[in-house]
């Protein structure tokens, strides 16, 4: 499955009124080819232009204008493909689909039905260290997005905003493999790390750049497991999609109300229809679209005005060569090169910049230690201030040098995170700090001798009770450290009271 070992989580079981039920959820994801062009013409893909800005002749459907397709966004599916461990096929189709819609102008939108770009692959879902969830990936084809239409800009009309049309996308087809809300939310999760360590789509879900239809029906325990065998869907009851979502948390509760939704009716006696459905978050429930169309209903047919398209293996296999180290490769080398837990290692491997800001802190120091103040101090510290790694008022250089202070005994742990503050706050350089504003660590033996001395003498009935009960003794290491100012050596300090109280 991957590098490191895993086991499949059980499915969810929601209890109904009278029966037990399993939820099945099958899902299509959209995410947008990251790419300057569109698709089918050189028109700019930048978010948040002026309405109607980025439309070529070609986007608005302008007559006699034809689609010339965008090389660039051909090479991004085969990269996500590999990606996904996909095989790739050397020869692919695109297809009209056709429908009407205002933000369509062109009456049918391009996509590929019958022969997608890439075909089986799969996705690795964590669901917690050690447990995940093997995701089969049934295709990768791509299509053009539609327009947007705007209802709220004028009390009696609707306006049309074509920028988007045109715009690559990348439908990502799931096998109804996925058990669980939570499972569901999980996928987009590693699906949107994926794309984003491949650099084929920038995983913006507030931008709409990557969008999930959500497929969900119920069916009774151990109906799922006679589906795998079989490969007969009517094991698995009746599904609705819930269209367009963009949220994690909305994912999982819009699957969690229609399952509910859906044993109801089924345990009332009822049937469930095959439907397409809109979630509203503000209610909490789903709601009817409309019925759910199959491929006849569009009336797919090639689309005449674009070649088939056909690919070299050795422009696929220079895309292989150039694939990056990919989120489990990369987990599975920091546990095993840096001695982290896979915890840490997921923490760290989110995102691509955490990853290399954190390599850059570990390389020549302990992993341990890097890995304990890159997530604890500044990913803690970022995530209370609302700021990114990019945002970062510390850097690695500064960071690698405060562990490297604290290994060489020149400053403790508390006056790190004092000096952490000030580098926040000021910037500086570490070392410099450190020397300037007296911060250096006291390793006079004599020196900390002498203050133990005075803490002694002044709290003998403390003495007295820590020689019966040898645990008290760190109420002296703290009285020392404090009458130190936090620069006296804890361990000097342990050892010396200990051997002062003679325990």
């Amino acid at each position: 499955m991957s590098e490191l070992s895993y086991t499949e989580p059980k499915p969810k079981t929601i209890a109904g009124a009278r029966e037990d039920w399993e939820l099945v959820i099958g899902m299509e994801v959209h995410a947008q080819v990251k790419s300057t062009a569109k698709l089918f013409s050189g028109a700019s893909t930048t978010f948040g232009a002026e309405p109607n800005t980025n439309v070529a002749l070609v986007d608005a459907a302008m007559p006699g204008m034809l689609p010339v397709i965008n090389e660039f966004c051909v090479e991004q599916a085969v990269r996500t493909g590999l990606g996904l461990k996909a095989g790739i096929n050397l020869f692919s189709q695109f297809d009209r689909k056709n429908y009407f819609y205002p933000d369509l102008p062109q009456g049918y939108q391009i996509s590929q039905l019958y022969h997608p770009i890439v075909g089986e692959g799969e996705v690795i879902v964590d669901m917690e260290p050690g447990v995940a969830r093997r995701v089969r990936i049934e295709r990768i084809h791509l299509e053009q997005d539609a327009g947007k239409s705007i209802h709220d800009m004028d009390p009696t009309m609707s306006f049309v905003d074509l920028n988007r049309t045109g715009v690559a996308l990348m439908e990502i087809v799931s096998r109804p493999d996925i058990r669980g809300p939570e499972e569901a939310a999980e996928y987009v999760r590693k699906l949107r790390q994926i794309l984003r360590y491949l650099d084929t789509c920038d995983g913006n879900m507030q931008e709409g750049s990557l969008r999930a239809d959500v497929n969900v029906s119920v069916c009774r325990p151990g109906a799922y497991e006679t589906y795998r065998e079989t490969g007969d869907f009517g094991h698995l009851g009746t599904r609705c999609e819930i269209k367009n979502m963009n949220s994690m948390r909305f994912i999982q509760q819009a699957i969690d109300f229609e399952a509910r939704r859906q044993i109801a009716i089924l345990e009332d006696g009822g049937k469930i229809d095959q439907e397409t459905r809109l979630y509203d978050p503000t209610r909490g429930e789903t709601r009817s679209m409309r019925s759910k169309e199959e491929a006849h209903d569009y009336r797919y047919f090639p689309d005449p005005d674009l070649l088939p398209l056909t690919i070299q293996q050795s422009w696929v296999d220079r895309i292989r060569a150039s694939l990056p180290e990919l989120p489990d490769q990369k987990k599975a080398r920091f546990v095993q090169d840096y001695g982290m837990t896979e915890y840490d290692a997921s923490v760290l491997t989110a995102e691509t910049a955490n990853a290399t800001f954190f390599e850059q802190v570990a390389t020549g120091r302990d992993g341990k230690t890097a890995a304990n103040w890159v997530i604890n101090e500044l990913f803690g510290r970022l995530n209370k201030e609302g700021h990114g790694i990019a945002d970062s008022p510390v850097s690695a250089a500064q960071l690698g040098t405060i562990i490297d202070l604290i290994a060489r005994g020149d400053i403790s742990g508390k006056i790190a995170k004092d000096l952490f503050e000030i580098l926040w706050t000021e910037g500086g350089n570490p070392a410099q700090i450190v020397e300037d504003r007296g911060m250096k660590q006291v390793t006079d033996t004599g020196a900390i001798e002498a203050a133990v001395d005075d803490v002694l003498a002044a709290n003998p009935d403390k003495a007295a009770q820590a020689r019966e009960k040898p645990s008290m003794a760190g109420w002296f290491v703290g009285q020392v450290m404090k009458a130190t100012g936090g620069k006296a050596n804890p361990k000097a300090v342990n050892e010396i009271i200990r051997a002062k109280l003679g325990i």
